[in-house]
């Protein structure tokens, strides 16, 4: 434990990490910040260089790879959902030839993991327990924000990526994710840590192989969608992996790995994932950072009408939505001390559990109007192990198995938003 100018940071500044931003999060950037405050000289050299920023209005003349149908906004690009959308239905019509919209396709499962940190052990071990059971369906589009975008591809390539999702919550530790900078980091630097083993750890699962097994999929009308949130442009982008993978340019494996990465980049405490690109002959950079900044989770932009869609397809069937929340609905509350850093760790942290609760009414509405069925997971008060520190085994551990008990059981989802009647 550390103690400067009245500021206490701890082995678990990091709770949040990869998953949205907590109050301990909070915490030590204040603190940094109030730090920072005491050697105002050091401002003078405490900006970073880096490119220039893409402006707005020129965004859409960057495609990374040259694959225009890599990213979109969330809350926008319509016409470029519905280019994907058309796209994908013609690469299941290919590959099911005869049998579209029969088999085990007959329903389309569309599954949404969240953010969450550590607690993204909850999600895991449901999904393995959901095999377990031998009713889990294969999701025909798998969606990620932060912990959420690390799971995604696992889950996305379903049961023979089983093994490598459990180890990534039961065998990752702190040092897997992060290495401390020092605190002045706040002014010299672009993060309080430095993100290289969390790099190494997505690399060290994102292969070749995996890499071609997600074109394989995408080439069966498949989607994997990543989203990350364009600092610069104060807007949340969704990363079409599929299509990434399937462009066989020999980047695309180093873009999907930094795509995960910046998905779940907290800013201030993670460094940004900076992207370069280049429109009209001229040098650029882009500054992602965690999904999670604009939303705990996703399934599509409510801008776009999968039910409009379907017309193009009569026999695609049925629509299931699966939302996997890796936490609990609400903050653990507690006697807040009557002090500036805990009143506004603790408010950012209130919030932050709010947003995720706000975004599972959106994706309901959503799913309401276009005719999808609504499926809600989260992790109950009854799961009671105290958290001990950032990344933890034995908390992990527990709280996978806890998941996973529940998806062997059979999860008894919740058909609507908390709190939410019909």
């Amino acid at each position: 434990m550390t103690t400067i100018g009245g500021c206490v940071l701890t082995s678990d500044t990091f709770r949040g990490a990869i998953g949205g931003i907590t109050a301990r999060d909070l915490r030590r950037i204040v603190c940094a910040v109030a730090v920072a405050g005491l050697v105002p000289f050091l401002s003078a050299c405490a900006t970073l260089s880096r490119l220039p920023a893409v402006p707005l209005a020129m965004a859409h003349g960057s495609a990374p790879l040259g694959v225009t149908q890599s990213r979109f906004y969330a809350d926008g690009d319509v016409e470029a959902v519905e280019a994907i959308a058309r796209d994908v239905l013609e690469k299941r019509r290919q590959f099911e030839g005869a049998s579209f919209g029969k088999g085990k396709f007959a329903t389309n499962h569309f599954l949404a993991i969240s953010g969450g940190g550590d607690d993204g052990a909850f999600g895991a071990g449901l999904l393995l327990g959901w095999t377990e059971r031998g009713d889990r369906p294969s999701f025909r589009i798998v969606t990620g924000i932060s912990t959420g975008a690390l799971s995604a591809p696992f889950a996305f390539l379903g049961p023979e990526y089983d093994a490598k999702l459990k180890a990534v919550y039961t065998d990752t530790s702190a040092e897997d994710i992060f290495m401390k900078r020092i605190l002045l980091a706040a002014v010299t630097d672009d993060a309080m840590t430095d993100t290289t083993p969390l790099r190494n750890l997505i690399a060290g699962y994102i292969d070749q192989k995996m890499v071609a097994r997600i074109a394989e999929e995408y080439d069966k009308g498949r989607l994997l969608l990543i989203a990350t949130t364009n600092l610069d442009q104060a807007r949340s982008v969704i990363w079409n992996i599929g299509a990434i993978a399937k462009s066989n340019d020999p980047r695309a494996r180093e873009l999907i790995i930094d795509v995960l990465r910046a998905s779940a980049s907290i800013p201030g405490v993670f460094p940004p994932v900076m992207l370069n690109v280049k429109i009209e002959g001229k040098n650029y950079e882009e500054m992602h950072v965690d999904g999670g900044t604009v939303a705990q989770a996703f399934l599509y932009p409510p801008a776009f009408s999968i039910k409009k869609t379907a017309v193009l397809a009569p026999r695609a069937g049925s629509r299931k939505a699966y939302v996997i929340r890796n936490g609990r609905l609400f903050r653990p509350e507690q006697s807040v001390k009557k002090q500036t850093l805990a009143i506004v760790g603790q408010t950012i942290s209130t919030m932050t559990a709010a947003s995720g609760v706000n975004d599972t009414y959106r994706i309901y509405l959503t799913t309401k109007r276009d005719n999808v069925d609504f499926n809600l997971a989260y992790i109950d008060d009854e799961f009671a192990t105290p958290y001990t520190g950032p990344f933890d085994k034995t908390y992990m551990r527990k709280l996978f198995q806890y998941g996973y008990e529940k998806g062997k059981a059979g999860y008894a989802w919740h058909k609507t938003p908390p709190g939410y009647q019909e």
